[in-house]
């Protein structure tokens, strides 16, 4: 849904929506993700950020736009072992090339990165690195897995800050959607490890477990997304073998302007 605009000023242009096609995830987004936003997907372990994400690239392959999974800390093997119990799967993606996985650790090694800690220069050349695959690959749709990982190894909030907006600069350039998993951090209110990292970017999904009736439950909330508007109510999600499913939790979420 477009926000509005004020009397006397020039009508708000409608952003190209990258549509998630995750059960409705697009219709709380006003159609999906604004075109080219790089957003956090943040949340604890096992609130199911590797599934969202997974899915949301298998389903911009099947609308015919070419993805990339970037894999930090867990083998693209294994990924591709859980991912194959997904009804929605299809493995013919990725051998069309319409789906890729990379294993950043192997990135890391051809590039020579083998500090703990990342020089700028190195930061540097990581960002390109990563755009220069995106342009390679012709991507619209990349996914980072887990940005947490990758600042470990920048470690200084300022060297984090001009990472992100280097790589969201560059991303945007080429009208990719760029999807950052976060763990949250241990501060209460923090979407991410150090707490610059939801103030760059420019939406973020944050994803939790809450109780229900003495069940754990998995839930959903958009905390912001830029460029569009977007309801700020808590929705339940489910993790079944069709993909994410959600359902409404908390009522009286309204509609927040990005």
């Amino acid at each position: 849904m477009a926000s509005g605009s004020n009397p006397g000023e020039p009508p708000a242009v409608l952003r190209d929506r990258c549509v998630t096609g995750i059960h409705g995830l697009d219709d709380i987004l006003g159609g999906g993700i604004p075109r080219g936003n790089s957003v956090l997907v943040a949340g604890s372990v096992g609130t199911g950020k590797t599934t969202l994400v997974l899915e949301f690239l298998v389903r911009g392959a099947e609308r015919g736009e070419r993805s990339l999974y970037l894999s930090v800390t867990e083998a693209s093997e294994k990924l591709l072992q859980n991912l194959a119990t997904f009804e929605f799967f299809r493995p013919g993606l990725i051998e069309q090339g319409m789906l890729t996985f990379l294993d950043v650790p192997l990135i890391y090694e051809k590039l020579g990165l083998d500090r703990e800690e990342m020089t700028p220069e190195e930061v540097g050349l990581l960002v390109r690195t990563i755009a220069g695959l995106a342009a390679e690959l012709k991507v619209q749709r990349l996914v980072l897995d887990s940005l947490t990982s990758v600042c470990y190894r920048i470690r200084e909030a300022e060297r984090i800050r001009d990472f992100m907006l280097r790589l969201g600069q560059a991303l945007f350039a080429q009208g990719c959607t760029t999807l950052l998993v976060s763990e949250v951090g241990e501060s209460p209110g923090r979407l991410s490890l150090y707490g610059v990292e939801e103030a760059i970017v420019d939406g973020v999904i944050l994803l939790g477990n809450t109780r229900r009736q003495g069940d754990i439950i998995r839930v959903l909330q958009i905390v912001k997304m830029r460029g569009t508007s977007h309801s700020r109510a808590q929705y339940v999600i489910e993790l079944t073998p069709i993909g994410l499913l959600m359902a409404p939790h908390l009522k009286g979420g309204r509609m927040a302007e990005a």
